[in-house]
């Protein structure tokens, strides 16, 4: 069993990616990031431009790491919500994480409770790969509707080693997701959800960063 099974846990019907072992993730992290979590994280905050005032949705947002910087950022006069299917992680992050601007709800990026251009900035990390493969087209449609016009939307995930012994490593731990995931494919498809402006770059080394905006005045 590697270590993707253990995280995960007995696979929950509505989301099979799901993550349930939610304290384990965390400490996961903390060793994985090794020190460099906050400027890593931080720099996410800062490609996707949010600022004092913005109202910011995390996708995928698993214990709220994520989700606390941006809400920092979008301070004062903003907030930032994270959006995780897994009850046991919203949970954690709710403990660990919650503040006044600062909220977590359970949802699927496939179906956002959110109406309609509620949100100035999109954000993820690291969730992408555990959204359903057919679902993703859906995700992102959903992104694109509850962006106002103007909006702006930075997912980043894990860009699989090219060679073929750091691609077995990360099988044999991670498991053929984390091994296989085709964060090539965000681009395209996010300019197939309607965005323009879509640019790739990389963060730390192993994150693919996919930066894009909603077409509008964005007033």
């Amino acid at each position: 069993m590697h270590l993707g099974q253990l995280l995960h846990g007995k696979p929950q019907a509505d989301a099979p990616g799901a993550l349930k072992h939610a304290l384990a993730y965390e400490i996961c992290s903390k060793v994985v990031f090794a020190g460099r979590r906050r400027r890593l994280f931080g720099r996410l905050v800062e490609l996707a431009g949010v600022g004092a005032g913005d109202r910011v949705l995390d996708l995928g947002s698993g214990p709220g790491y994520l989700t606390a910087l941006a809400a920092q950022a979008a301070s004062p006069g903003g907030s930032a919500v994270g959006v995780d299917p897994s009850v046991p992680m919203v949970g954690q992050a709710r403990c660990s994480r919650a503040t006044a601007n600062c909220s977590f709800e359970v949802g699927r990026a496939e179906a956002l409770g959110a109406a309609d251009g509620s949100f100035d900035v999109v954000v993820s990390s690291l969730a992408v790969h555990h959204i359903p493969e057919e679902s993703r087209g859906r995700a992102y449609a959903e992104v694109f509707r509850v962006l106002r016009p103007g909006g702006r939307v930075l997912l980043a995930d894990f860009r699989p080693p090219r060679g073929r012994l750091g691609r077995h490593l990360v099988g044999v731990t991670a498991g053929e997701v984390m091994r296989d995931n085709p964060v090539d494919r965000i681009a395209p498809m996010l300019a197939e959800a309607g965005f323009g402006s879509v640019s790739v770059s990389g963060v730390g080394g192993f994150l693919h960063c996919v930066r894009a905006v909603k077409p509008g005045d964005g007033g």
